[in-house]
């Protein structure tokens, strides 16, 4: 299984044009590349990929695509100053624990060694420390009905049945019983990823999980149609345990993901928007070290229009003392080199919060990077109205700041001291 790896915003070549590189696809590889980034483009309605006439370029969605062939494209966020991909792989590894919708627990993965394996072996790895917890808590059985013709009378005689098998007989008794058995559509979707990621993991370890696991679940029988089963099953707190292996299991089995991504015959992916990881990456840090204030993340109160009610208002942190708004901070994935790559569409943006919410201060948060813009843009301007013949003025400040993800908590802490130094100074 070969597996090519690069960084967001980095190109991958066919071999036909670009040579034997290691950011090169065999070219019916590449083509199945380029099929399938139109695919994600066409259904989703958004442009994850940057397509040009001989390669494929990344942008900020990282992850893994895996092609029909079995070969892997790893993409991988630009985080630590050397650029060292088992360092970046780790940090994006911490970095997913945060995220709401990737439920693992952090278990062998947070281990220094799992950083110098390929993302899918990783991500199998996680799967199997899951089903480990479940297996030593105890598979679910259930009553599971069964029609068969026995020798012996147990359940309820199928009378239909029994007439058209048994008219020459007499010894036997076409019934429809019950079982209590561990044979339910969760326990049966289970055994089948398992054997399906037998025949894909290239890990010694993973490979020995799979086998330790399938051997305790000997008495279930591996879905045939797994489309059907997942269809079987209900959402209950009988079921809550098996929520997050389901959830993977459509990845492995279906090619689906729990993102807006999903597979079709050229590949499969598992992708994460970087927005979205440093986001939650960042209000987790917050919450933490801003324990003296009231930290909410995604606050949805407001809307930019009163009448009607439009345009929903979604700060990523807002901070408050008590009943009052202290800041807003807002995290963006992108690198700053200079002044000229700060988004006109983000200074609008932080300058509708800062109205809607009544703060006069707004902190943009960025990626600190080695080359990256170090200065602290502040944007301050006043802005008038005449409300019931009352003139009123607002001022608001914009500011930058740019957290080092390798050191999350000394950077938030440094955040804090800004923050509370700047509402200092207005109040002289």
């Amino acid at each position: 299984m070969n597996t090519v790896t690069i960084r967001e915003y980095e190109h991958i070549y066919s071999k036909v044009t670009n040579g034997e590189t290691e950011h090169s696809l065999k070219h019916h590889d590449f083509q199945a590349l380029q099929s399938y980034c139109d695919y994600l483009e066409e259904k989703n309605n958004t442009r994850f990929f940057t397509l040009h006439k001989d390669s494929v370029q990344a942008k900020q969605y990282v992850g893994l695509i895996q092609l029909r062939s079995g070969s892997i494209v790893e993409i991988l966020p630009k985080i630590s100053k050397n650029n060292k991909i088992d360092e970046d792989k780790k940090l994006f590894l911490k970095m997913l624990f945060c995220l709401k919708e990737f439920k693992f627990k952090k278990s062998s993965a947070a281990d220094l060694g799992v950083s110098r394996m390929p993302l899918y072996e990783i991500f199998i790895l996680m799967y199997l420390d899951e089903l480990q917890r479940l297996l030593k808590r105890g598979l679910k059985s259930d009553y599971i009905s069964y029609t068969d013709n026995l020798h012996f009378y147990k359940g309820k005689l199928n009378i239909g049945g029994h007439i058209r098998y048994n008219a020459a007989h007499k010894e036997r008794f076409y019934m429809t019983y019950d079982e209590f058995s561990l044979d339910r559509p969760e326990n049966r979707i289970i055994k089948a990823t398992l054997l399906y990621l037998q025949k894909r993991t290239k890990s010694q370890k993973n490979k020995k999980t799979i086998f330790q696991c399938l051997a305790m679940m000997e008495s279930v029988t591996p879905s045939s149609v797994p489309e059907k089963d997942f269809a079987k099953i209900t959402v209950s707190r009988n079921t809550k345990e098996y929520e997050l292996l389901m959830l993977w299991s459509k990845v492995f089995l279906l090619g689906e993901s729990f993102t807006t991504f999903s597979g079709n015959s050229n590949a499969m992916s598992l992708l994460f928007d970087m927005n979205k990881v440093f986001e939650a990456y960042v209000g987790k840090a917050v919450k933490n070290i801003f324990s003296e204030y009231i930290v909410t993340l995604q606050e949805n109160s407001k809307y930019l229009f009163d009448k009607p009610e439009m345009f929903h208002l979604k700060p990523d942190i807002v901070v408050k003392d008590g009943d009052r708004n202290v800041a807003i901070l807002d995290t963006k994935w992108k690198r700053i080199r200079s002044e000229r790559d700060i988004s006109q569409g983000d200074m609008y943006q932080m300058y509708a919060y800062a109205h809607r919410y009544n703060v006069p201060d707004i902190w943009l948060l960025y990626p600190k990077t080695e080359n990256g813009y170090s200065g602290e843009y502040k944007f301050t301007s006043t802005y008038k109205f005449t409300s019931n013949k009352t003139e009123n003025s607002f001022e608001v400040n914009i500011h930058m700041f740019f957290v080092d993800v390798g050191k999350i908590n000394d950077s938030i802490k440094d955040l804090l001291f800004c923050i509370e130094n700047n509402r200092e100074q207005n109040q002289l």
